[in-house]
Parts: C-alpha cells; sequence; structure tokens
C-alpha cells in the first residue's frame, strides 16, 4: 500500500493525536468517524518501540484462566503500587479488545482453530497471544493499514510536536506547535492525545528505537501537566550485546531458555526461587550482581542465553526473527548462547490519567507508555504494555460529546502575528549543531550511570547538577531562544542548512535533557528500592515508601495512598 504523505497542513482538527505506536493509531481508530483527527508522527507509521514488541499480547480468554487471574499477578508485579480500578479495567477489557484486534486483521498465532498462547514471566497461566516474535509489527501493521482507509484520519508524517498550546485564560490545551516542512506551525484542536511513547533513548543501553525520547512527557510538564512514579524504569535482562541492543524476547525463557555464566552455569535461581521466570527487575539485577562479581568491565560484560533446551522446530516456529538478527552477528541460536545483558526497555511512570485518560491539563489526554495509569505500578507484568495501548486507546470512543462541547468555546484568533524568519549561516549553525551533538552524546551516559540499574544519592545529585547546567547552557542557544520567543499562532520559517535534522536534534536533545532531570529527581526523592528503581544505598522496600512519587513543575511529593 502507497502511504499517503501530507503536504496541506489544516489548521485546525477535532483531534490531534501525538505519536503513531500501537496506542496512538488504535486511538485515532477508536475516536468516531466524523470527527476530523491528524495522526502526527515524527517519523514513519512504521517506525515505533510497539512495532519492536516481540512478546506478545496479554489476556486472560483460555478456560483455564480469568481476568482475576491476570488481575492477582499483575498486582504482584506491581510491588504495591498498582491501582486496582485501573488493573481491573484492564484485565477486563481485555478479552474483547483482543477480539476487536481479530476483527481487524490481527493474525495471532494458533494451534488448529485455538489462538495460541505462551507463558512469560510472572504470569501464573499461558495468557500472551502472539504472531511468531513479531507481535508488535503484526498489531502495527495492521492498525496502519486500517488507518489509512479512514477519510478522517490524516496522517501528518515527518513532523515534530514542539509545544503544547494552552488557553491562557481558561489553561485548556487547545492545540500544539508542529515543525513541519521547515515551517513552525500552530494547529488548534478540541483535544490533543499524547500517545508519544516512552524515552528509552535517555540511557545509554536501551532497547528503544531512535524515536523514544520522552517528548510527550516532557511537552506535558514544561505546561503543569502532574507525572508519577518516573524513578521506576523496567531494565529488559536480556538484550543481544551488539549495536542497536535488540530484545531477546522474554518469550525465549518462558518457551525453556537458560541464563548462563561464561562458565556455562545455570546462575539465576541463585538470586530467586524462580530463576529465568523471576520478574524483569528481579533478573536484570540478578545479571548485574553477577558481572560485578566476575567482569572487571560492566559496560561490555554478556551473561548467555541458551536457547539449545528449546527444540529446533519451536524455535523456528516461535523465534525466526530473532534467528535472522542473531544469524546477522554470527550467531547460530540453535548450536551457541546468546551474549545478553540488561537495558532500559519500558517506563512504567508518565503523565497521570485516569480511565477516560484525562490529565489535569482539560483537553490533554495521554494513551499508552506516555500516561501513568495505575496498571503498571512499579514494575511491568510482561505483555501487558501492547494491551494497555488498545484497552485505554479504545477509551476514546467517547470523545465525541466533549468535542461537541468544546469546540466553540476554542479561543478565537482576532489577530495572528507577523510570521518570522530565523537565518543562521554554515559556520553559526555548525557551533551550535556541534554542541547539541556532543551534549546529545553524553545524556545518556550520564543517566545511565547514575540512574541505571543501582542507584545512589550522591552519584543521582551530582548528575541533577550536571543535567540543570546544561539545561541553562542549551538555553542560551539563538535557536533555543527564537523557538521560546514565538506567540501562540505566530508562524515561522527557519533557514537552516538540513533543517529538518537540524530541528529534530535540538528538540530531542532539549526533551532528553528534560526526561533525565525528571528521572533523577524522581530517583533521589524515593528512598528505598522498590520494582524498577534499585538504591544501592537503600537495598530494600519500606513500608513508608508503598505511595506513588508525584511532580509538577519542580514540587515533588508523596501521594496520600
Amino acid at each position: 500500500m502507497t502511504l499517503f504523505v501530507t503536504t496541506n497542513l489544516k489548521s485546525e482538527f477535532d483531534v490531534i493525536v501525538v505519536g503513531a505506536g500501537a496506542a496512538g493509531l488504535y486511538t485515532a481508530l477508536c475516536i468516531p468517524a466524523d470527527l476530523k483527527i491528524g495522526l502526527i508522527t515524527k517519523e514513519t507509521l512504521s517506525l515505533s518501540a510497539s512495532d519492536w514488541a516481540q512478546g506478545g499480547i496479554a489476556a486472560a480468554i483460555a478456560p483455564q484462566d480469568s481476568p482475576s487471574f491476570h488481575v492477582e499477578d499483575t498486582i504482584r508485579a506491581g510491588v504495591g503500587l498498582c491501582d486496582l480500578e485501573a488493573v481491573e479495567f484492564l484485565a477486563n477489557k481485555a478479552p474483547s479488545c483482543i477480539q476487536s484486534l481479530i476483527e481487524l486483521g490481527v493474525a495471532f498465532d494458533r494451534h488448529g482453530n485455538e489462538l495460541a498462547l505462551t507463558l512469560e514471566a510472572a504470569h501464573s497461566r499461558n495468557r500472551v497471544l502472539h504472531s511468531a516474535d513479531t507481535t508488535g509489527r503484526e498489531v502495527i501493521t495492521t492498525l496502519t493499514n486500517q488507518v489509512l482507509q479512514r477519510d478522517n484520519i490524516q496522517v501528518i508524517q515527518q513532523a515534530l510536536a514542539l509545544h503544547l498550546w494552552l488557553n491562557p485564560e481558561t489553561k485548556r490545551c487547545q492545540g500544539i506547535s508542529l515543525f513541519y516542512q521547515g515551517t513552525v506551525t500552530w494547529v488548534k484542536a478540541s483535544a490533543v492525545v499524547l500517545a508519544t511513547g516512552g524515552g528509552g533513548q535517555v540511557f545509554a543501553q536501551t532497547t528503544n528505537p531512535a524515536v523514544s525520547t520522552g517528548d510527550g512527557v516532557a511537552m506535558a510538564w514544561r505546561v503543569g501537566a502532574i507525572l508519577r512514579d518516573l524513578e521506576f524504569v523496567q531494565f529488559h535482562p536480556t538484550a543481544l550485546t551488539k549495536p542497536g541492543r535488540f530484545l531477546i524476547s522474554e518469550a525465549v525463557r518462558g518457551e525453556g531458555a537458560h541464563l548462563i555464566d561464561g562458565e556455562g552455569h545455570r546462575f539465576a535461581f541463585e538470586y530467586h526461587p524462580s530463576g529465568e521466570l523471576a520478574p524483569r527487575d528481579v533478573v536484570s539485577r540478578a545479571i548485574f550482581t553477577h558481572l560485578q562479581r566476575t567482569s572487571a568491565d560492566l559496560a561490555t560484560a554478556s551473561v548467555w542465553l541458551d536457547m539449545r533446551p528449546i527444540p529446533a522446530e519451536k524455535i523456528r516456529h516461535r523465534f525466526p526473527n530473532i534467528i535472522k538478527v542473531c544469524k546477522h552477528w554470527g550467531i547460530d541460536v540453535f548450536s551457541e548462547p546468546v551474549p545478553v545483558a540488561p537495558a532500559a526497555h519500558y517506563w512504567m511512570g508518565g503523565i497521570v490519567t485516569d480511565l477516560a485518560n484525562r490529565t489535569n491539563i482539560p483537553g490533554l489526554y495521554a494513551v499508552g507508555e506516555t500516561a501513568s495509569t495505575g496498571v503498571h505500578g512499579a514494575n511491568r507484568l510482561a505483555s501487558n504494555s501492547l494491551l494497555e495501548c488498545i484497552v485505554f486507546g479504545a477509551q476514546m470512543g467517547d470523545l465525541k460529546d466533549e468535542v461537541k462541547r468544546v469546540k466553540d468555546a476554542l479561543q478565537e484568533t482576532h489577530s495572528i502575528p507577523q510570521p518570522l524568519s530565523f537565518t543562521l549561516s554554515q559556520s553559526e549553525w555548525a557551533s551550535q549543531q556541534e554542541y547539541l551533538e556532543e551534549l546529545r552524546q553524553k545524556i545518556p551516559r550520564l543517566v545511565w550511570e547514575n540512574a541505571g540499574i543501582c542507584r545512589e544519592q550522591s552519584g543521582m545529585e551530582a548528575a541533577i547538577a550536571t543535567v540543570e547546567s546544561w539545561q541553562r547552557e542549551i538555553a542560551t542557544l539563538s535557536i533555543s531562544q527564537f523557538l521560546k520567543s514565538l506567540q501562540p499562532t505566530q508562524s515561522a520559517t527557519l533557514n537552516l542548512p538540513d533543517v529538518e535534522r537540524q530541528i529534530r536534534l535540538w528538540a530531542e536533545t532539549n526533551n532528553l535533557l528534560d526526561i533525565a532531570y525528571l528521572i533523577l529527581k524522581s530517583a533521589a526523592f524515593r528512598t528505598e528500592s522498590r520494582g524498577g528503581h534499585y538504591r544501592c544505598d537503600y537495598p530494600h522496600s519500606d513500608p513508608n515508601w508503598q505511595v506513588h512519587t508525584l511532580l509538577q513543575s519542580n514540587r515533588l511529593w508523596k501521594s496520600s495512598i
């Protein structure tokens, strides 16, 4: 199918959806068809973290399973911080959402006429649906094809959301500023849905694609959205230790693969009775701790994932993409173990939302990894992420009345400021570009070293001071001062060498700086270890910290529960 590329950008939509992973695509499909939708993606429709998801999507559909078992497993994995109402909502809606995906054309694997279900870590039942080892790609491809058939959805590719547009009087979100085809444009909407995914690129080692720079969370924070639990980052235990940190799905261990060290010893049971199938944070720390004992260079060290206990035919059927990627790196999974180590994978925290995806800012919604629904708590249960995108994306089907109610109340633009133009010479931009590229490399290294798998106070405090100094420096750049000085509705043409790449470099670096600050501040605030947050100086959970970390602007506080 040939993708229609938008050239004429409308100045107003009923709803703007920012992000085109599973959450953004499914949200766009569920919004009533008589509403005009602008679907914004800074890359192409096929490039998102959802597309990279291998393992599957969890749902209690087997006769021996039930949503209540799914709830119990999710709560257990969340280490005391899941919102029970949200988890029950997710688990109870899961079977009908799976049926909706099947009706849209998603081809899950089957055993005969029955849907094939596999086991993943911390699940008590086989409940993970899959499509070989490229479930995310199957879901994304199907949803993309559906989106392209909808006349009410205008796909705007290679467009970069810069700022949320709030009404100065009501503080209602009424659109965004967008960099598109060399110009900054303000686009109005009755509702804005952030579905921009996570921020894995803030870490030096991550399974996330390059687009995962925390854009939605950073933009929302800058306009006063309440954020929650940003310290909780899930480090996937088994990323291939080759460039790109390709994720070796948890489903591989679910099917029987073993973790071994350089001596061939199956070490995971020394750290948890469930061994390789313990929750991800436990397995990641087990690998990290074991490497600390056995290796001098943690940056390059690995353990090994041995797939040979799995029957060869099952490997060929279930994991063809893993076979392909490993083969590319000269690894034969049938005859040798695969070198793996932990990498940042999934962000449990995000923008606080209710069951209808509403944030504390009227007119602003968040879906998927960008949101903090309360489902994941301190540690996400495997394969609940794609499910969350679908279950909560479906709730946007109730948006019609809200859009109609506020459409006429959107602030009228009585006068449009004169368009501006920003120009830098090659030499002027070269110095700014050099600074931004250097900073873009420094941020992930700093965060990995000080807010990675094991954290401690002095390192985080030093890192926060460094990030704050970088924030002050980037604010002095002429491009920063120009873009932040634009008034709402004031368009601007940017005359820079290779302008699309340069503005994206500036915007993503700016967002990553803010995300680094937010994660470090939240992690330093929580003086205990729990789920995806582990502190060497506070290695145990504290009952007084069985509460959420909340953050708005520069204020941090504990929730009341």
